[in-house]
């Protein structure tokens, strides 16, 4: 890195803010549109070694995306999921958090790697070579809890000029401004994703909203339902009944929402979810058999969450599922102004039933006879045969062997239920807490 301070083109900043304007417009997602702008501030000239961003996204399981980009590395993006818990050490201790608790907007460091660092990261940016750091803190406006903080980071022997400051302090402005819009963007997607599932809000983000507009799929259906609920709700307070009802849906529901699976609706403290799948054998075994994967990573689950609770003096959390494959409705029902993104049919109906029946055996998961010849050389116990509610022919009960289940996840470890709070995630709620702190409201702090 040259040790002269050149000047900053104005013309190829220019060219940098139009950038972003256009990808904002053309609604390029934030990674995207995070690369590109500091790959084209390099470019520009800007003598920039690291790059760290985050933007808080009002997300109901995530609330910041963090991104560092460093010269010559490539991007590493970050999500961070929710978790009640204290700020760890690293965070108190780092720039943002002075930044932040005293309310400033920006903060400028010089980095001597001959005297001890002032904040634990400014030794790690010493040995990348950085001689000086800005970090900075931009709401999006003055009421709302989303915003951008990061920082800039050099590795010029001189540091940041007064023209190169500048010049960061008038693109941040634009930055501000794209980002804000691909954040919304952003915001749009994970709320139909969340709340309608993958697949049901990308259909409905693509204009799928009229009521009765849908589709006849071919599905493995899982219907889960927690045991006792009624009494613990009865006799628990509100608190400790939501808590142990999420305890349970983390354990229970999560595994049915991945490879394949889509969880479509909560029903109180029930859920339903899909394997769609084509309609010929092929598909339908991989279906069934992603799904009874998922009960035996269910089961598991729950034997480790109800030893955690032991450990507490807390009850077990028992549960039922049922396992069914059929064609069912996929599609919007409900009032003209008030629609749900659902599946309906006969074969929701027997699920349904199925699930009921772990009421009468000794079984916590149970499946039918269509199901269960897809799924290979399990080992199934045939219980019976049912006449179900409504259902005209009998139905062949059968519960599948889940000795030996592990909770393992792709890597083959053990898999952990709740994920951990992250450094970038504690700058966006510490921004969250002391916007609503500075509006006077400290009663909102969480």
């Amino acid at each position: 890195m040259s040790t002269a301070q050149a000047e900053i083109s104005t013309i190829l900043m220019d060219k940098v803010a139009d950038w972003l304007n256009q990808s904002a417009l053309a609604g390029s997602d934030l990674e995207t549109l995070v690369k590109g702008f500091c790959e084209r501030l390099a470019a520009a000239g800007l003598p920039l070694k690291r790059v760290h961003l985050s933007f808080s996204m009002l997300h109901p399981l995530y609330d910041a995306l963090g991104f560092t980009w460093v010269r010559g590395q490539g991007m590493e993006v970050e999500g961070f999921r929710v978790e009640p818990g204290e700020p760890s050490d690293r965070f108190l201790t780092s720039p943002y958090y002075h930044l932040l608790s005293n309310k400033l907007d920006h903060l400028r460091r010089r980095i001597d790697p001959s005297l001890p660092p002032e904040f634990p990261i400014f030794g790690e940016l010493a040995l990348m070579g950085v001689t000086d750091y800005m970090a900075f803190v931009h709401p999006f406006s003055d009421d709302t809890s989303q915003g951008m903080i990061g920082s800039w980071s050099t590795d010029g022997t001189a540091g940041f000029s007064d023209s190169m400051i500048s010049a960061l302090l008038r693109i941040q402005s634009h930055l501000a401004i794209a980002t804000k819009m691909a954040v919304l963007t952003k915001l749009a997607d994970n709320m139909m994703t969340t709340y309608l599932g993958g697949d049901a809000g990308r259909r409905v983000l693509d204009g799928q909203i009229r009521r009765g507009e849908g589709d006849t799929i071919r599905a493995a259906l899982v219907m889960g339902d927690m045991r006792g609920s009624t009494r613990l709700a009865a006799t628990s307070g509100r608190e400790i009944y939501i808590d142990t009802l999420n305890q349970f849906f983390d354990a229970v529901a999560a595994p049915f929402n991945r490879k394949g699976g889509q969880i479509m609706s909560f029903i109180g403290d029930g859920f339903i979810a899909v394997y769609p799948c084509e309609r010929h054998r092929s598909q339908s075994e991989i279906a069934c058999q992603a799904a009874l994967a998922a009960a035996h990573q269910a089961s598991a689950r729950v034997m480790d969450l109800n030893l955690r609770r032991k450990q507490r003096g807390l009850s077990d959390i028992k549960f039922g599922i049922g396992l069914h494959v059929g064609n069912v409705m996929f599609g919007n029902v409900g009032l003209t102004d008030r629609l749900t993104f659902s599946v309906f049919g006969s074969a929701v109906n027997e699920v349904q039933r199925l699930q009921i029946l772990t009421k009468k055996y000794p079984h916590s998961v149970l499946a039918s006879k269509d199901f269960a010849s897809y799924c290979g050389a399990n080992s199934w116990l045939t219980l019976g045969h049912e006449e179900l509610t409504g259902i005209k022919q009998k139905l062949t009960v059968l519960s599948p062997d889940l000795s030996g289940a592990l909770a393992l996840d792709e890597d083959g470890a053990m898999e952990t239920i709740h994920d951990r709070k992250s450094e970038a995630e504690q700058v966006m709620l510490l921004h969250r807490d002391a916007a609503r702190l500075s509006a006077g409201d400290p009663s909102k702090l969480q």
